[in-house]
């Protein structure tokens, strides 16, 4: 489950987020996509999305991890920025958070596991000007680390993919 709280203080705005910043228009949006949503009596917007942790790849019919949940998650954050935005917005107030679908929160241990996982299976390769990298996004996590230089990042989506309904 993916948690987000949306405000005017920290955090990407509802336009941006949305590419609406009316209410009806977010809510339509999320009523879409099965994201549920609270309005806070400040305006703001705290939302929660289940989906799955695993998918089939549309074309072999592997199984592969397909999520954020350590990327997204309280404990990936610097403990000082954790802390001071707790502190600020309370336990449930962070930008983002990622929970077990039944809504129970993921220890700092289990991140970490995952994290070490990623990092064993990390492949880099070094670039040389006019290389092309392709991504099978069902196949490959995949991410950007440090960088010096001009970057051009070109994106091409393929066929759309209907994910399960959560659970």
């Amino acid at each position: 489950m993916l948690e987000r709280n949306y405000t005017d203080t920290v955090g990407v705005g509802l336009a941006e987020s949305f590419g609406d910043g009316s209410r009806a228009g977010v809510e339509a949006y999320c009523a879409s996509r099965g994201i549920e949503l609270t309005w806070q009596t400040n305006g703001d917007l705290r939302s929660a999305q289940k989906a799955p942790a695993v998918l089939r790849h549309p074309v072999s019919g592997r199984r592969g991890w397909f999520n954020q949940i350590a990327f997204l998650n309280e404990w990936t954050l610097d403990p000082v920025i954790r802390e001071y935005l707790k502190f600020e917005f309370g336990d449930d107030g962070l930008p983002f958070n990622t929970r077990y679908g039944s809504g129970a929160p993921l220890d700092e241990d289990t991140v970490t596991t995952i994290n070490a996982v990623y990092d064993k299976h990390t492949l880099r390769e070094p670039w040389r000007e006019g290389d092309l990298m392709i991504v099978d996004n069902f196949r490959m996590a995949h991410s950007r680390e440090s960088f010096e230089g001009t970057r051009r990042v070109a994106v091409v989506l393929g066929d759309p993919v209907t994910l399960p309904s959560p659970i």
